[in-house]
């Protein structure tokens, strides 16, 4: 009998991250309905406190539920509703280009049609195809409404393409949040804030890649979204996802500070250096990847003493304070939360 197969661990983001996309529910629905949208994807309220972690099946039940009940597939960021089928009609669209550029330009023209306060665009450098949204009239941008538009973006291009694509960058309109390590969580590329526009750009070379889709494809697409494309799967672009990997599959997280820098051909001198330029620590993403193992473990009936000892703590004691220190919860209290 074949072995069972642990699912991967995948980065969560901070309950920052999110916050907008709350908000935005609130002014669209009753707070009742909120209250039991978020209960029914595993995000209860009262731990929207800055603290804790959001996964991402919680990040896609919680799509599909507010899809479903508000019938509208952008739930509430944008100025007027995205009705259902518009996702639909928008992949049905790129599916007819004769190119990955061609795609992308239907994409902005799709979207022009549909917004109303936003224009999108595309235009050409030496090197890259960047697709442009920009507010108009004055237009408060939504952080998670930019986000989730150039995560559509990419989705869509990387799945016409029949793999995720690389990006030569992302920019925002909005200043640098305190949640910005979330975003390479997402974006396999760099990322800057305070932009004119908000914008994702692709190696100009990948717009003459053809479109590789066809129409059966989409259903599956369409139905599994956004779970194909709202995390990214590239582990190479940032210094602290390769880390992060590295600790990933190391046994029991014995994976040092001297291994990975021996692994990455650099001095632990300057792998410090580097890492603290960007904000972080090996010791912090050490401890971000036992959080997200734990959480992942937790959530398949795990027991407890063994996620301890497979995270790489000494006693369940320490894991515990650890684990409160993580999410504002106990282990058992967490899952019990998932339970009911």
């Amino acid at each position: 009998m074949p072995m069972p197969v642990s699912p991967p661990v995948l980065p969560t983001v901070s309950r920052a991250f999110v916050q907008d996309w709350i908000e935005s529910l609130y002014r669209m629905c009753p707070p009742d309905q909120v209250s039991d949208m978020l209960y029914r994807s595993g995000l209860r309220q009262e731990r929207i406190d800055g603290r804790g972690r959001v996964t991402h099946d919680q990040i896609v039940k919680l799509y599909q539920i507010v899809v479903s009940e508000t019938g509208d597939e952008m739930m509430g960021l944008w100025s007027r509703i995205i009705r259902p089928g518009a996702l639909k009609h928008l992949c049905a669209s790129v599916l007819g280009a004769s190119s990955l550029a061609a795609a992308l330009y239907r994409f902005s023209t799709f979207w022009n049609l549909v917004l109303d306060d936003h224009h999108l665009s595309l235009s050409e450098t030496d090197r890259s195809l960047i697709l442009h949204i920009r507010p108009i009239s004055g237009a408060n941008p939504s952080r998670f409404g930019h986000m989730l538009m150039l995560k559509l973006a990419h989705g869509v291009a990387s799945w016409l393409a029949l793999r995720e694509l690389p990006l030569t960058g992302v920019g925002f309109t909005f200043p640098k949040p305190g949640f910005a390590q979330d975003y390479p969580i997402l974006f396999p590329g760099p990322i800057v804030f305070d932009e004119t526009t908000s914008w994702i750009g692709f190696d100009k070379a990948l717009g003459d890649l053809p479109v590789s889709r066809s129409e059966a494809d989409m259903t599956s697409f369409l139905q599994r979204a956004p779970r194909d494309w709202i995390f990214t799967n590239s582990r190479e672009h940032a210094l602290p996802l390769r880390i992060r990997e590295l600790l990933v599959l190391s046994p029991r997280m014995d994976c040092d500070l001297g291994d990975a820098a021996r692994h990455l051909h650099v001095t632990p001198r300057t792998l410090i250096r580097r890492l603290k330029s960007e904000g972080t620590s090996f010791q912090a993403i050490k401890d971000g990847v036992r959080r997200d193992m734990a959480l992942r473990d937790l959530a398949t009936g795990k027991p407890i003493e063994a996620i301890s000892q497979d995270t790489g703590f000494a006693t369940p004691a320490s894991f515990y304070r650890a684990f409160r220190g993580w999410t504002g919860q106990t282990p058992r209290q967490y899952r019990d939360d998932m339970c009911t």
